[in-house]
């Protein structure tokens, strides 16, 4: 796979990152309480696995952004398809796929090296665009 591709699954997995905690809603308020607009009162009605989980996916949002424009921006200066953006890609979706869990169980260990990896990807992308 290309750094594209890994890109696109990274962006593929974050998007399904909001199945298990709104699955969870569904339970905690039933269907029709899942449907209605949040309110800070009833979220307190989630698991806490849940409410951990839907941060992780605002996190996993808010940094795919980053990612995702650095490796586009390489792709449009023609270093995309270097060996160091590709290993960046596939640091940043591996970390990313250890950050969700790590955060939604609450390991603040893991979680925190496998934010970090992932910054560390993002790093390593805006390193080769301003050597290039």
């Amino acid at each position: 796979m290309n750094s594209l591709e890994w890109l696109a699954a990274a962006a593929i997995m974050t998007a399904l990152f909001w199945v298990p905690y709104i699955l969870e809603r569904s339970v905690a308020l039933g269907l029709i309480g899942a449907l209605k607009p949040v309110d800070p009162e009833h979220e307190l009605q989630q698991a806490l696995w849940a409410r951990r989980a839907k941060r992780a996916h605002y996190n996993a949002v808010e940094n795919l952004v980053v990612f995702a424009t650095l490796v586009l921006v390489a792709q449009a200066m023609g270093i995309g398809d270097g060996a160091q953006v590709l290993l960046a890609a596939q640091l940043y979706f591996w970390a990313r796929l250890v950050h969700y869990p790590a955060l939604t169980l609450g390991l603040p260990g893991v979680r925190t090296l496998a934010f970090l990896a992932g910054f560390a990807a993002q790093v390593i992308v805006a390193i080769e665009i301003f050597k290039g």
